[in-house]
């Protein structure tokens, strides 16, 4: 009888033991669960600022019509020219103009740039393959290798037709000595090479 009392009290001390370290631990416990989910919430968090930076940062802001979104080197008939984002009329008498549904240069597609054929692009046809056309914006600089010289008619839309990989496409009224609205276009096709 006495070994039963014996062990129903250390019984009993195991028991008021257990539950004392349980109630004085239970805040860790609970913190340490609060404090795990806070850490993956965070993480979570901290994943899709991330996420959003790069966005933001591989994203452009679309230029405005008639803003000055870069130049354009040819150094086969050392020209520089500034480009302006638009085709209108506004835009091609201070420069070369950004066709407006087109990609901005240096991205993956179609980059369609339009220019008269009796002031920025003059000597266009001088241009060879394999020459360079280098378009500088304020945030990097493209370079474009031309492949592809041709004349299509004024109303061959296949100039402004989406491409597989970033391509540079130049068009220009043809013949470049023609008096009057011409029947042509001279069209340069470059690719992006770095």
């Amino acid at each position: 009888m006495k070994n039963k009392r014996i062990l129903t009290i250390i019984g009993l001390i195991f028991i008021t033991g257990g539950a004392w370290v349980f109630l004085n631990n239970s805040n860790l416990f609970v913190n340490g669960y609060e404090l795990g989910s806070t850490n993956e919430h965070t993480l979570i968090d901290n994943r899709d600022i991330e996420k959003k930076m790069v966005e933001e940062q591989t994203k452009q802001k679309p230029p405005k019509i008639g803003e000055e979104i870069g130049s354009l080197t040819i150094e086969r008939i050392d020209a520089i020219i500034p480009i302006f984002h638009g085709t209108d009329e506004n835009e091609l008498e201070k420069g070369i103009g950004h066709f407006a549904n087109s990609v901005l240069p240096g991205e993956k597609d179609n980059s369609v740039l339009s220019g008269h054929r009796d002031t920025v692009f003059r000597r266009l046809g001088e241009v060879e393959i394999g020459d360079s056309l280098i378009v500088t914006t304020d945030t990097d600089t493209f370079t474009y290798k031309v492949r592809k010289i041709r004349i299509v008619d004024e109303d061959d839309r296949t100039v402004i037709v989406p491409k597989a990989r970033a391509t540079l496409t130049l068009s220009t009224c043809y013949p470049f000595n023609f008096i009057g609205s011409a029947p042509e276009r001279y069209i340069l096709e470059a690719y992006l090479v770095e």
